[in-house]
């Protein structure tokens, strides 16, 4: 199974922006976006100029896909899914991108990023509809049922996670039950439920180049 291993916090740095990658760790001045504001490597500090049409869009996406841990093959495979489908590209792609099973894991507050929440997935940690899955890319349906397993409910970065989170992050297509420790994702979000800032129609125009 591939695996983005590149350093995360060098991410947020390349693109300019938090991405919220290690979760709550990005949060107060130990970050490393915080101390470091200026991009990776030794001319990190002196990049300048303006950014073509081409860039902007390149940017975007980017953001986008380092944001979910995907590589490219499997981004630009959800891209193509999302064309296929009625309705806008763009909000097709955002709420694919959301009903991975590793997405609403961290939406619904069992991890406290979306790299935690992929580990604990393919740890076997969770059952969708009382079967085990181990994918972290798995789509889900409305009203599938995630829980955590019987033998991981006493794990430590999950409960870590659940004292942190009150509901399901704003997300309104998903409920929580925290004292079962399991979650519904009620349905598909819509673009205006998604609380992730980004431009997607420039992937769009860029995969349309």
């Amino acid at each position: 199974m591939a695996v983005n291993h590149n350093p995360v916090c060098r991410i947020c740095r390349r693109e300019g922006r938090k991405l919220f990658l290690k979760g709550d760790r990005c949060v107060g001045a130990k970050c490393t976006f915080e101390k470091k504001g200026y991009g990776p490597g030794m001319h990190g500090r002196n990049r300048r100029g303006k950014i073509s049409q081409y860039g902007i869009q390149l940017r975007e996406k980017q953001k986008i896909r380092e944001s979910y841990g995907l590589l490219e093959r499997q981004f630009h495979r959800f891209f193509t899914e999302a064309q296929r489908q009625k309705g806008v590209t763009g909000e097709n792609l955002m709420a694919m991108l959301e009903s991975r099973l590793d997405s609403v894991i961290y939406r619904i507050g069992f991890a406290n990023s979306r790299r935690q929440a992929r580990q604990l997935v393919r740890h076997r940690h969770f059952l969708v509809n009382d079967r085990v899955v181990d994918v972290p890319s798995y789509v889900l349906r409305p009203n599938d049922r995630i829980r955590v397993c019987e033998r991981s409910k006493k794990l430590a970065v999950v409960h870590e996670a659940m004292q942190k989170t009150r509901d399901a992050k704003g997300m309104p297509n998903l409920q929580l039950d925290k004292a079962k420790m399991e979650g519904v994702f009620l349905s598909v979000p819509n673009r205006s439920e998604i609380p992730f800032e980004a431009n997607e129609q420039l992937v769009v125009e860029l995969y349309s180049r």
